[in-house]
């Protein structure tokens, strides 16, 4: 059986937890800050976790990550 690649923009992104959950980082944290509100770039600061329901989606693009 051949080895599946990783998805290079995917293994950017996602990190797998101690307990297997996966975390990002929020968007819209970049540039053209002074135009967002307050309250959304402070939520941006905190990563998110990404929910169950897509978590085979995320292991298929990362399927070595442990």
């Amino acid at each position: 059986m051949p080895k599946v690649k990783t998805h290079s923009g995917a293994k950017k992104r996602f990190f797998r937890t101690a307990t297997g959950k996966f975390k990002f980082a929020h968007t819209y944290k970049r540039h053209l800050l002074t135009g967002r509100p307050k309250k959304m770039k402070r939520q941006a600061r905190q990563t998110g976790i990404v929910p169950p329901a897509h978590h085979h989606q995320i292991e298929k693009l990362l399927p070595y990550k442990d």
